[in-house]
């Protein structure tokens, strides 16, 4: 930015229009201080407004340092806004900054070139449509922005549990994988569902069962947050759940797992004055050189799962 506005006045240094472009440069500095939220030290911003007078050759003119001086307290007041800011996108603060101080430095322009008050006027209408024009461009791009985020959410997370869902471990699992089978990295997966979860609905009801699926949900985060946010749960089937450990061998997963296994276990869930105890089995697993694919991988710990569940459930099967 800084090379552009230099190049464009030396166009114009030493002319009686060097002013042409003072409008391009506020705008420039909104940009920057607003829509980049770039932050220029002081002990930087004031070397560089100095060049730029000796530059522009107006070291010698008092309307020049009073226009360098309002620049300065224009784009500090800018990152004081963005710091202090207590609504997300507040273009009225930042929109009467630039008025009230764009009127301020288009003034000492005035007097130090002899403008005219129509050509004053003229100049200052031209900056506020500007600045509206570029907070309508920016209130765009945010709004689609925050959209294509909560789309993004909808898509990859499961609406009742909150949890990753199946599409998103899909995603995940394929980068995963290729990424560990490339690097030679380690990753295990961890599966898990709620034994006997149809009795659960057909006793007690759906809503309880879902209100024990939302509790599962929570006390597995709770358990991932307290020890390693890289890991990931994903509810990827009705009563089913997946966890990727990236960097995880299979012995690297045992603190994990069990403290997931034990919370689950004595997991008790209150619904309508009745509590709902649940049991987990558990399957896991690691990455094998002969996985040729991630359902390889996929299949061997749904295998431990089974092997959990067959063979009397609520127990861990890691091979």
């Amino acid at each position: 930015m800084l090379v552009f506005i230099f190049g464009m006045q030396f166009t114009i240094v030493g002319k009686e229009i060097s002013w042409e472009f003072m409008n391009f440069i506020i705008i420039a500095l909104i940009f920057c201080a607003y829509f980049l939220n770039i932050r220029v030290p002081i002990y930087l911003f004031i070397p560089i407004i100095l060049v730029y007078m000796v530059f522009n050759g107006s070291l010698v003119y008092w309307q020049s340092w009073c226009h360098a001086i309002s620049v300065m307290i224009t784009y500090w007041s800018f990152n004081k806004i963005r710091r202090i800011q207590v609504r997300k996108h507040p273009f009225i603060n930042y929109m009467l900054v630039g008025v009230v101080w764009g009127a301020i430095m288009w003034y000492f322009v005035a007097l130090k070139f002899s403008l005219s008050l129509d050509v004053y006027l003229q100049e200052f209408a031209y900056l506020i449509i500007f600045e509206a024009l570029l907070y309508s461009y920016v209130a765009m791009l945010l709004r689609e922005s925050t959209l294509k985020l909560h789309l993004l959410a909808f898509a990859n997370h499961d609406a009742l549990t909150k949890a990753q869902n199946y599409a998103a471990y899909t995603s995940e699992i394929k980068y995963l994988f290729s990424n560990s089978q490339q690097n030679n990295l380690n990753l295990s997966m961890m599966m898990f569902d709620i034994d006997k979860f149809k009795s659960i609905n057909d006793t007690y009801g759906h809503l309880a069962g879902d209100r024990v699926l939302q509790n599962v949900v929570s006390t597995v985060q709770t358990v991932i947050d307290n020890n390693d946010p890289r890991v990931r749960l994903y509810r990827t089937g009705g009563e089913e759940f997946n966890i990727l450990f990236p960097g995880y061998d299979l012995q690297s997963t045992k603190t994990i797992v069990k403290e997931i296994f034990l919370s689950l276990n004595n997991l008790t869930v209150n619904v309508n004055g009745k509590s709902i105890s649940i049991t987990v089995s558990v399957g896991v697993s690691s990455l094998s050189n002969y996985d040729q694919e991630p359902n390889d991988f996929y299949s061997r710990v749904d295998t431990n799962l089974y092997h959990s569940k067959k063979n009397g459930r609520k127990q861990i099967t890691a091979i």
